[in-house]
């Protein structure tokens, strides 16, 4: 089979984004399943070899199908949108904010136009991104205006072990339990079901959804989200033919996950579904966005300013993110 093309943003240029892509691309395992194309400025890779001490020659190209995917050679498309010298790493700076914005645009032209298979993504900093005036708040807004996807998913997949899906991600506790209402859950449970299928996941086991409340409300005892809301979206998923069960507490749902007893789990907030994945592995907990046309996978950490340019940083989830967009790739580029 063709070696799927991976465009692979290079983040931030003052955070650890360069750093963990180079490193990433130092696993001759990456060559083997895809490749890999890195979107940033060649002036800050070069800077970043230069503190790692590696000797990888850099072939900037102009479209994808120029490049020379092979272990020791990095192929990338050189925006050259960032002046060396005023770049301080771990410092927020509009002109970081812009050049890591404008490094998604051009992946997202690139997978729009079927000349890459799929988008890796390396942090940004969304302080740095206001300053460039960037009215987005995220890589998963983005993606989602710029390819003209309504409200995009986003599941978290740990190692094929436990995938996780967010009923609403960056807003405040408080809006978020607002946001637990039957419509919004229901449309959930669909849109997660069809997403799973869509790159290949079986839903012969379940989607599991947990509950808002501790021990998913306990008959009204704690709250009574999960009986007006929650139960009645799902016994009408149900009648409509999806293979779903809940609300199951929280406590409980993501141990039951990692036993296999579901497909995936819809937690019902940002920081629910996120402790659970990464107390189990924090380095390997990958971002998957999806319902959108095309297919988008991050590492599931920040920009770390504190130790960017030290040469220290843990390249681990970006190596997995590139994978997994490997992996999944195939179901987009028909």
């Amino acid at each position: 089979m063709k070696k799927p093309i991976i465009a692979i943003t290079m983040g931030d240029p003052a955070s650890i984004g360069p750093e963990i892509v180079i490193k990433s691309l130092t696993h001759p395992e990456i060559y083997e399943i895809c490749k890999p194309l890195i979107i940033g400025d060649r002036s800050v890779i070069e800077k970043n070899l230069e503190f790692l001490k590696l000797d990888l020659e850099i072939k900037s190209i102009n479209e994808p199908d120029e490049g020379i995917y092979k272990y020791g050679t990095l192929s990338m498309i050189d925006l050259n949108n960032v002046d060396v010298s005023k770049l301080k790493f771990g410092e927020v700076s509009a002109m970081s904010g812009k050049a890591s914005y404008e490094y998604i645009v051009k992946s997202i032209e690139l997978a729009m136009h079927k000349k890459v298979a799929a988008v890796a993504t390396a942090p940004i900093n969304k302080v740095a991104l206001k300053k460039a005036n960037v009215n987005f708040i995220g890589h998963t807004e983005i993606f989602g205006n710029l390819t003209h996807s309504n409200d995009p998913l986003t599941m978290f997949e740990i190692e094929n072990e436990m995938r996780v899906f967010f009923l609403s991600r960056h807003v405040s506790l408080r809006t978020a339990c607002d946001l637990v209402k039957k419509d919004r859950v229901l449309d959930y449970i669909i849109r997660c079901s069809e997403a799973l299928k869509k790159i290949g996941i079986s839903t012969d086991k379940p989607l599991g959804v947990a509950g808002l409340n501790p021990h998913a409300g306990d008959e009204g005892l704690f709250g009574r989200e999960e009986i007006e809301e929650i139960i009645p979206a799902i016994e009408e998923a149900k009648k409509l033919g999806y293979n779903v069960v809940g609300p199951i507490g929280a406590d409980s749902i993501f141990y039951l996950a990692r036993k296999g007893n579901f497909s995936a789990v819809l937690s019902m907030y940002h920081d629910q579904g996120h402790i659970a994945t990464k107390t189990l592995d924090f380095k390997r907990t990958i971002s998957i966005t999806l319902g959108m046309p095309i297919l988008r996978t991050s590492v599931d950490h920040g920009t770390a300013f504190d130790i960017a340019g030290k040469g220290i940083a843990d390249e681990t989830s970006m190596f997995e993110a590139i994978k997994l967009a490997a992996k999944y790739s195939i179901h987009f580029i028909q």
